[in-house]
Parts: structure tokens; C-alpha cells; sequence
């Protein structure tokens, strides 16, 4: 078995693309970690559930899942197999048309018939003209292709007003320096109260709430994909106090760092017991 976006034993080697495909049960990983790298992954058999950001998808043949750079995922392979697409940011770098802030699709009909058809011939092609000089070429149209059909489910990309897009933007660069609000309006060059209002049209929460869960979630991530100690991922996040940090952390997600870490941690998706600490489940309606 091998990590995402490498090659099995006695497979194709990997090209500079970087585009990767594989199946579920060729995986190797189990515990959660966080990727490197975009994630693709197309349920073909049976039934069971993944994990990206904390977040359970139930799935089923059909089922579509995209994890991005940076996510926590943790992936379970008993009961159900899957095709993974996989590839670095650099291998695609024209985003513009990806959908955001979707994770999911239950694909059904026309929309499942022609996604499968692209995943499989893009695993076939990659297999097909290993080492050939269009090889890359082909993959990098053929992974463009499938992400314009992607986006298509959802009718495009989702395009942000310009403030709230600007600060999410912002947020993301700057979560680890500040939280503060007005820091993030003088950048975006907005009032408090305008930002605060396109905050909520977006997501439905304040300007500091979207802060403090993108803090929140890189603190997750750290604790249940990493060994770094707890208080120098506090220190990385902002906090150089240890008890402020525990605070913060017990107060967005109302258990303490350790705890989180412990229950999260070593046992795989389909035997884990959430105790304290539920994973939200998603399930996705056919389209």
C-alpha cells in the first residue's frame, strides 16, 4: 500500500505533473494527516464514512469528495473502495472556475456518468503513455476537464462580494499574527461594522467568529495530525501562554486541547467513539 499521490508497487511512475491516481485500498494511511496536496476521490463500492476537516461524509457509490491542501483528512477503507486523483497546486494553477466551499457531491445520472468517464480515462491515459512527451499535456487537460464538470454541478465557481472575499483572504494570511477585527477592516479597508455585515450575509457570523474558527481549525488540524507539543502550537497560533490558548480552544470547540488530541488520534474512522468530541456528518443530496 502507498501514501496519497504516490505510485503502487509495480505501477506507473510518477511524472512531473505530480497528477496522481490510485484506489482507497492501495492507501496506506489511516490516522489523520494533513495533505499536501489536492484530493480527489470518486466512491465506487460499497458504503462507510470519511473525514476531511473533522467533518464525517457518508458515502456511497456516487459519492464525490475534493480535499484541498492544508485539510486534515482521515480515510477509512473498510467496507467501500474509491478512485483518488490527486495533484499539487502548481499542476493546476488556474483556479478560477473551483467551486469553493463545497467538499461533497452525490453524483446521480447524466452528471455521475460523465464524471466517472472522465476519472476513468484520465487513470487509463496516465497508465496508457507513461513517459511520453504529451503525457503531461493530456493529464493536465483531462484533470481540467473534470474540475469544469465538477464546478458545473454547482453552476460555477461562488463568487464572494468583494469585502467578505478580501477578508477571508486576509484571515488566511494573518489568522497566526491577529485576531483582532479592526486590524483585518483597516486592511480591507472597510469599517468594523461594514465588514462585521458582510460577514454574516456570507456565513451567517461575525467578522471574529470567522476569524476565531479559522484559528480554531488550524489548532484541530495541529492536535489531531501532529506530535507538536500543545503549547508550541499555541505559540504558532498566537498564544505564547499555554492556559490562554487551552482557554480559546475549550471555549470554540468545548474541550481541551489534550482531550481533543486523545480522542482523535489512533484509531481508525469507523472504530473511533467520539465521546465528548462529535463529528458533524454530511449528507449529501442527489443533484
Amino acid at each position: 500500500m502507498v501514501g496519497i499521490g504516490q505510485t503502487p508497487p509495480g505501477g506507473t511512475p510518477a511524472r512531473a505533473t505530480g497528477i496522481g491516481a490510485t484506489t482507497l485500498r492501495d492507501v496506506t494511511e489511516d490516522g489523520p494527516h494533513l495533505l499536501d496536496r489536492n484530493l480527489l476521490l470518486l466512491v465506487t463500492v460499497g458504503q462507510g464514512g470519511q473525514e476531511i476537516d473533522f467533518v464525517r461524509h457518508d458515502c456511497r457509490p456516487g459519492t464525490l469528495l475534493w480535499a484541498r491542501p492544508g485539510q486534515a483528512i482521515r480515510l477509512n477503507r473498510r467496507g467501500l473502495d474509491a478512485v483518488l486523483i490527486s495533484w499539487r497546486p502548481e499542476d493546476l494553477p488556474d483556479d478560477r472556475w473551483q467551486p469553493t466551499g463545497r467538499s461533497g457531491w452525490q453524483l446521480a445520472g447524466e452528471d455521475e456518468d460523465a464524471v466517472i468517464s472522465e476519472v476513468s480515462q484520465l487513470v487509463v491515459d496516465r497508465e496508457r503513455h507513461a513517459g511520453t512527451p504529451l503525457a503531461d499535456d493530456l493529464l493536465r487537460h483531462q484533470l481540467t476537464v473534470l474540475m469544469l464538470r465538477i464546478a458545473l454541478l454547482t453552476g460555477g465557481t461562488a463568487v464572494h462580494p468583494d469585502t467578505f472575499h478580501a477578508f477571508t483572504v486576509a484571515v488566511e494570511q494573518r489568522y497566526a499574527v491577529t485576531r483582532r477585527v479592526e486590524e483585518y477592516a483597516r486592511e480591507v479597508g472597510c469599517s468594523v461594522r461594514t465588514l462585521t455585515r458582510a460577514c454574516l450575509a456570507a456565513t451567517g457570523r461575525s467578522a471574529k467568529q470567522v476569524i476565531d474558527d479559522r484559528v480554531a481549525l488550524q489548532a484541530s488540524r495541529l492536535l489531531a495530525c501532529t506530535d507538536t507539543p500543545i503549547a508550541e502550537i499555541g505559540r504558532a497560533l498566537g498564544f505564547p501562554e499555554p492556559t490562554n490558548f487551552g482557554r480559546f480552544f475549550h471555549r470554540e470547540t468545548g474541550h481541551s486541547p489534550g482531550a481533543f488530541r486523545s480522542a482523535l488520534t489512533g484509531q481508525p474512522l469507523d472504530a473511533y467513539d467520539p465521546g465528548p468530541h462529535r463529528l458533524r456528518t454530511t449528507a449529501f443530496h442527489k443533484i
